[in-house]
């Protein structure tokens, strides 16, 4: 039980993070509010040839501050993302340059600080809620569901409600079963939000952008151990203008004789996968598929209807996953093409074991993709046929 002086804190630091919303709503909504107009657009501009290294955690970075500086109604509400700057240091700088009344601290109450984030996107602000983890984002679900993402449809279109929920997803390692869920498929299933995953800095710094600038909530589900690692990025991605459309996902390696289909960090394991098949003569088509919901049907068919073969990656469980949702579009759409079953690779179906051995097990590896494929285009023994 908590002291009655720490109760006293926790409600002190709550009413003033509240406090902050309400003078942030007075005084932005009190203005007449236009996006920082673009120099031009990014279709009318050239862009330089050469790349440049970002990590994850840099893209997201700059995507927050480029979207706080061009909108006064963005803001970012969370644990430790002001003074501390961010868990994972993604809001890192951000309280220096824009305050506490749009970088706010909050107390260990993800349901009281995601209701104010909804309320406030209801008054026509644009709420940037982190969340820890998101296994912490189940305190919240209540608020995220029935609030956010029905009361467009419920107030017939009345209530807009554009608010970004943010935050690592899925297993990093060694947290144990309840901070290792993936929430794709679990939020994936809610109509009325778009939920959304990024690879790689490009996917990270365009995918934030169109969220923040998005009219509905949007789920943007981080990968904690991809916020260290470095990707090239173009001048063309680098340029405030940039952002990616929702709903499209992206064909990272083009191939002929099976496709992939992943998303987050798998899609990194789904290239080296397809890296060892293309040493064996099988060229593996890999689909980053970015978008969730509203998930990439037409290019994933087109990719089968190329392919004829189909292998599916996820980390999260394998009952009524994204991969399962995939596999269903594609025997509605794509039956006749195929010329393999479909192959599901997925998390195992249990709790994430804490040891590292079982840990290892419990989530899928290159090697397993790489089975996958090898038994799609029939250059396996099937393990039934084998025992």
């Amino acid at each position: 039980m908590l002291s009655f002086t720490r109760r006293k804190v926790l409600c002190a630091d709550f009413i003033a993070s509240a406090k902050n919303v309400t003078f942030l709503s007075k005084t932005v909504l009190g203005k007449a509010f236009e996006r920082t107009p673009m120099a031009a657009s990014a279709s009318t501009r050239k862009f330089s040839t050469s790349h440049k290294e970002m990590t994850v955690r840099d893209a997201l970075n700059s995507a927050l501050d480029e979207e706080m500086a061009a909108d006064p109604k963005v803001f970012l509400m969370g644990e430790e993302v002001g003074e501390y700057q961010g868990a994972y240091k993604i809001s890192k700088g951000l309280l220096d340059k824009y305050g506490p009344e749009r970088v706010i601290d909050t107390p260990i109450t993800e349901a009281g600080f995601t209701g104010i984030g909804v309320g406030a996107a209801y008054y026509g602000l644009r709420p940037i809620i982190e969340f820890m983890t998101f296994n912490f984002s189940m305190q919240a679900i209540d608020h995220i569901i029935n609030s956010a993402a029905k009361s467009n449809y419920m107030s017939a279109g009345q209530i807009s409600v554009p608010i970004v929920f943010r935050g690592p997803n899925g297993a990093a390692a060694g947290v144990a079963a309840q901070h290792s869920q993936c929430y794709a498929a679990w939020y994936g299933s809610c109509p009325g939000l778009k939920v959304l995953s990024p690879y790689s800095s490009e996917d990270a710094r365009g995918l934030l952008k169109s969220a923040i600038r998005d009219p509905d909530p949007v789920i943007f589900l981080e990968n904690e151990i991809l916020y260290g690692e470095s990707f090239p990025v173009s001048a063309e991605v680098l340029d405030s203008s940039f952002s990616i459309p929702i709903g499209k996902a992206k064909i990272e390696r083009e191939g002929k004789d099976v496709s992939i289909t992943a998303f987050s960090k798998m899609v990194g394991f789904s290239l080296q996968a397809a890296e060892i098949l293309a040493k064996d003569g099988i060229s593996a088509e890999v689909i980053n598929l970015r978008s969730i919901r509203p998930l990439d049907r037409a290019m994933i068919n087109a990719s089968v209807r190329k392919t004829n073969r189909l292998v599916t990656v996820e980390e999260g469980f394998p009952q009524h996953g994204v991969g399962a949702e995939i596999c269903a579009s594609v025997i509605e759409e794509s039956f006749e093409y195929l010329d393999a079953p479909v192959e599901r690779i997925a998390g195992a179906d249990v709790p994430m074991p804490y040891a590292p051995n079982l840990e290892r097990l419990a989530v899928p590896q290159v090697e397993d993709i790489v089975r996958a494929a090898k038994r799609a285009c029939y250059r396996v023994v099937p393990n039934s046929a084998a025992a």
